[in-house]
């Protein structure tokens, strides 16, 4: 099992730190997929009692990253290709959707943005910092969502973003050649800038098929 740690937070009740744990666990691969959670284990392994574990592994359960087998309990759910799939397809439309409010509307001080926002990505790969690279892709792709317009595209591409959370982390980590997602993002924001909707489009879906096809490898090697 993970080397695990509770990072306590005053502001969270404990199930929530405790499910923040093991959710950033999962993401990054130190707890396996297929490998039990066993409430007395993780619950020694934390120091804490095994309610907050129960009850964090229900809200982890809820967002697909565990699976409760009977007789069996809990374990960390696999990724699959159907998933994969699925929440790929759903993004793609929506990505779709944004290129069409961003691509010749996107203001001068946006498309300032997006650039910094580029480069802070491409600093965090330098560092070679996992968590921070996650975080700086994440806020790259948001800054063109907030420059839709569109509060409520916003909010579904937070809640998409969520869940491809498992999946960009599985990305990230086993991209080979980071500087690639470095280019493909620098080819985006080209694209935006230049105001043509059909290279937006381009770049958008090179980059989804890109990843996809990272993913997949991933997910064949962990099945």
């Amino acid at each position: 099992m993970a080397n695990l740690e509770l990072v306590i937070n005053d502001y969270l009740p404990l199930r929530d730190v405790v499910y923040q744990t093991l959710r950033n666990a999962i993401l990054k691969g130190e707890l396996k997929p297929g490998e039990r959670l066993m409430e007395m284990k993780l619950a020694g392994k934390l120091g804490v009692s095994r309610t907050p574990i129960r009850e964090a592994i229900r809200m982890l359960e809820q967002e697909g990253l565990a699976i409760t087998i009977p007789r069996h309990g809990a374990q960390v759910a696999k990724m699959t290709q159907k998933d994969m799939d699925d929440v790929y397809e759903v993004r793609r439309a929506l990505e779709t959707l944004a290129m069409k409010y961003v691509s010749g509307n996107m203001t001068t001080e946006q498309i300032a943005d997006l650039r910094y926002a580029e480069k802070v990505f491409e600093e965090a790969v330098a560092d070679g910092d996992s968590d921070k690279i996650e975080q700086k892709d994440t806020e790259f792709h948001m800054v063109i969502y907030e420059a839709t317009g569109n509060m409520r595209l916003g909010s579904i591409m937070t809640t998409i973003s969520e869940q491809l959370s498992r999946y960009r982390w599985a990305y990230l980590l086993h991209h080979k050649q980071l500087k690639q997602v470095i280019d493909e993002h620098r080819a985006l924001v080209d694209a935006i800038e230049s105001g043509d909707y059909e290279k937006c489009l381009k770049a958008t879906m090179d980059h989804l098929n890109s990843q996809e096809e990272i993913i997949k490898e991933v997910i064949k090697a962990n099945n």
